[in-house]
């Protein structure tokens, strides 16, 4: 089990924080994505260590961005 956490912008509301955590959660072997719309903190629990730019992807395909 891995944990990965990245900081995502232009969340504003709680239909933002679920298209991530849909998208997101949609990578192979994510078990959990958590998202904290105050902070922007997604951490997200996978069975192993997930490729950065498959999660960056992910959250570009939801409408968002990773902060660099």
């Amino acid at each position: 089990m891995s944990t990965q956490s990245v900081t995502v912008t232009g969340m504003t509301c709680g239909h933002c924080a679920t298209s991530v955590r849909e998208e997101v959660g949609g990578l192979p072997g994510v078990r959990t994505v958590e998202v904290d719309l105050a902070t922007g903190l997604v951490t997200i629990d996978s069975d192993g260590l997930l490729d950065p730019a498959a999660i960056n992807d992910a959250v570009a395909e939801a409408g968002y961005a990773v902060a660099g």
